[in-house]
């Protein structure tokens, strides 16, 4: 699932593509979308929180999307397509002025509000180290108001800190040097958003960093845990665990972690679904 500088990066490169631009063609393929138009508005930004993207328009409107697991943007140039085995995907399409095209394949969340009223789409979310009213503060109160949490259960909840995934749990309980499910309450918090913060925003702006947490570019050893599974921890040479997730729910997803590194509570001691 794309984590949230996997959105940063994707809303960057839409700004590039699609900023200023004016809608001359607008299909939202939807059901709850349909009879509505873009015609004639100008793309004004693409901001984030957490996993979200706000397409913004002139006129006070913006569109929502969620990635999930299979979304995706693209934009073609002028008097380009999709391959048409990609059509039966495609969620919206919007033609631009200068005759390039943004696709919207697979989104999930799709709506269309006015910009002042983003806050009930988004508005339940915890801070997100990648925006401008960033609040590291505030990040802190809502991990320590849940202690009990296992640690991986407790960052992928967004509503206390917005765009963790499961790639950036893994790693930072490694990183803090605890089993991912230790509860939060028993760690430092405030030295573990400090680097989360910092690991998403060096991941999400620094050219060749992203995702990379182990400071190392070379194939399979870019990560310290996540995707291991079965081969020896970089640190110390013991063998990486990996536990599947629990299905549909969203505290427990597949787990790495170095029992040598990492000691504390196993996968046993999961924690019960988020709220």
């Amino acid at each position: 699932m794309p984590e949230g500088d996997s959105v940063y990066k994707l809303a960057r490169r839409l700004d590039r593509s699609l900023l200023d631009r004016t809608i001359v063609g607008s299909d939202l393929r939807v059901p709850r979308l349909a009879t509505r138009d873009l015609t004639g508005r100008t793309i004004l930004e693409h901001a984030t929180h957490g996993k979200h993207l706000l397409t913004r328009f002139s006129g006070g409107a913006t569109l929502h999307s969620h990635l999930r697991m299979d979304g995706e943007w693209s934009v073609t140039g002028p008097g380009k397509q999709l391959p048409r085995r990609l059509m039966h995907d495609v969620r919206l399409v919007l033609g631009l002025d200068d005759g390039a095209t943004a696709w919207g394949l697979r989104l999930h969340d799709l709506a269309l509000v006015a910009t002042a009223e983003e806050a009930s789409l988004i508005g339940h979310l915890g801070p997100d180290p990648l925006r401008d009213d960033w609040d590291h503060d505030e990040a802190v109160r809502r991990l320590r108001s849940r202690p009990e949490l296992a640690l991986v259960s407790a960052l992928l909840d967004q509503t206390l800190m917005a765009g963790l995934g499961n790639l950036w749990a893994n790693e930072l309980a490694f990183l803090t040097g605890v089993s991912p499910w230790t509860p939060i309450g028993s760690v430092d918090v405030d030295r573990l958003v400090t680097r989360a913060g910092t690991a998403l925003r060096h991941s999400a702006t620094v050219p060749g960093a992203y995702q990379v947490t182990t400071g190392l570019s070379r194939r399979g050893e870019s990560h310290w845990v996540a995707g291991r599974q079965r081969r020896p921890c970089l640190r110390c040479g013991t063998v990486v665990l990996m536990v599947a997730e629990l299905p549909n729910d969203p505290a427990n997803r597949r787990t790495w972690w170095c029992p040598h590194c990492q000691p504390g509570p196993g996968p046993e001691s999961r924690t019960t679904p988020l709220r």
